[in-house]
């Protein structure tokens, strides 16, 4: 979850000019709002990525999201077409993700060891060889990192 700021008056004109030709026929600003906030979920659902749930609230030039998506990517795809139209200046991000990522990254530090990283992230040191199968072929042996080297832990 987090705020997400675009230039605002850079991206997809899509927005203004739905919404341009929707406010001279509404009755009132609730009534525009609601067709800006569907003309933002046509451009979602234009991807076609799926989010179930998903939903919008505009307040002036930031959207929030809401929603859920299968993967991080998905969830980033979405952020990026909303926040990529004229008129949006930040996207709240509500939207969660189902299948969490499936590792992290680690800054090898002086004096750490794949044994000791491992006991860090898994609480086992034993589990040493996940780390270092999950580096091949960057790392040939176990005994071989270096401080500021980045490593992929996978979780646990």
């Amino acid at each position: 979850m987090g705020l997400f700021s675009f230039l605002k008056n850079a991206g997809s004109k899509l927005l203004r000019s739905e919404a341009e030709k929707n406010e001279a026929a509404a009755v009132d600003a609730a009534e525009a709002k609601a067709k800006k906030e569907a003309v933002l979920l046509d451009i979602v659902n234009e991807t076609g990525i799926c989010c179930d749930n998903f939903s919008v609230e505009l307040d002036g030039d930031k959207v929030v999201a809401y929603g859920q998506t299968e993967s991080l990517e998905d969830k980033e795809k979405i952020i990026l077409a909303l926040g990529n139209v004229e008129g949006i200046a930040t996207v709240d991000d509500r939207i969660s993700v189902v299948t969490p990522p499936q590792a992290t990254f680690y800054e090898v530090k002086p004096g750490d060891s794949l044994s000791k990283i491992a006991k860090a992230h898994y609480g086992d040191a034993m589990r040493y060889n996940e780390i270092f199968e999950a580096n091949k072929p960057m790392l040939k042996s176990v005994d071989l990192i270096y401080p500021g080297q980045m490593l992929r832990i996978p979780n646990a």
